[in-house]
């Protein structure tokens, strides 16, 4: 991840660390203290369908400071990290240019990578070969891949479908590995900034402890409701916004597939998985850059 430290370019803060970490406070208290705008970097909080599921800060928590690109896309519509990436560059430009400064904050490492280090100039996919790598079983996809582009292979995780049918759409669509076209990244602006890391940094058992408090808060504050509108609008569920956590887990109980507390059950546990993920992504990607560590790693 690109960083640079002359004080003499613009400077941002970046508060990252996995879901359920304290995230959202600590980056409202920071623009409250340094007259700061927070601008979120969450995958799932783009989506307005989402506020419970994604626990994106209250009303009242947003009135504190400027908040940008929270709740600003209809999940109807797919937001990728390119496209998140230049809406970001725009709340950028919007903040520094009142004089505040911009205060990033989240969990979604392929988000911020794309950010800081710009996108790997991907021709566009024939939308055939798409097709039929996104009807995969995330199984089928890794072994295909394993022959195909071993390397990525290798570095996703097995059940990652979503990343597994981008490396495997991108080698048969285009004869290279997606690992070379992101030797020749175009468009990040981590020359160009002064980023100040925050990794938010929590014992396991307490990571653990705090998903599994998240998910049943989410549960009292309404978010089945909150899937149940989501599942009546009938979207396509290859969207991002229906393979967020929860949803299809709540849709199963929502069509009495299985009961609401194996439905809770399961949430928890993707949810405690994806934490585990994210916290061992940081760990890495952060190495090496400014950062600072808030509590014990364990």
């Amino acid at each position: 991840m690109s960083t640079n430290r002359p004080s003499d370019l613009p400077r941002i803060a970046l508060i990252a660390g996995p879901t359920a970490s304290g995230k959202s406070a600590r980056a409202i208290a920071l623009a409250e203290a340094a007259n700061g705008a927070v601008i979120n970097a969450d995958a799932s909080q783009v989506y307005r369908d989402l506020r419970i599921l994604s626990a994106r800060p209250s009303a009242e928590e947003e009135a504190r400071v400027p908040h940008l690109l929270f709740g600003y896309r209809d999940g109807a519509e797919a937001c990728s990290a390119a496209d998140w990436a230049e809406d970001a560059k725009g709340a950028i430009g919007e903040v520094l240019a009142a004089g505040r400064l911009p205060v990033l904050v989240g969990g979604t490492g392929l988000y911020i990578r794309t950010l800081l280090d710009g996108i790997a100039p991907v021709p566009e996919i024939d939308p055939r070969v798409r097709a039929e790598v996104r009807q995969l079983s995330a199984a089928a996809a890794h072994a295909a891949l394993a022959k195909e582009d071993p390397d990525s292979a290798t570095r996703l995780h097995p059940n990652d479908t979503a990343r597994l049918h981008r490396a495997l759409e991108v080698i048969r669509s285009t004869g290279k590995p997606i690992g070379t076209w992101r030797e020749s990244r175009v468009g990040g602006i981590g020359h160009s900034v002064h980023i100040e890391l925050e990794n938010i940094v929590t014992s396991v058992a307490e990571l653990y402890a705090r998903c599994d408090a998240r998910v049943d808060q989410m549960i009292a504050a309404g978010v089945v409701q909150e899937v149940a509108r989501l599942r009546e609008r009938q979207l396509d569920p290859s969207l991002p916004v229906m393979r967020a956590i929860g949803v299809g887990q709540l849709i199963q109980y929502l069509e009495g597939v299985i009961p609401l507390d194996e439905a809770i059950s399961a949430i928890k546990q993707a949810t405690r998985n994806y934490a585990k993920r994210q916290r061992t992504w940081l760990r890495h990607q952060l190495t090496g850059a400014s950062k600072q560590g808030v509590g014990k790693e364990g």
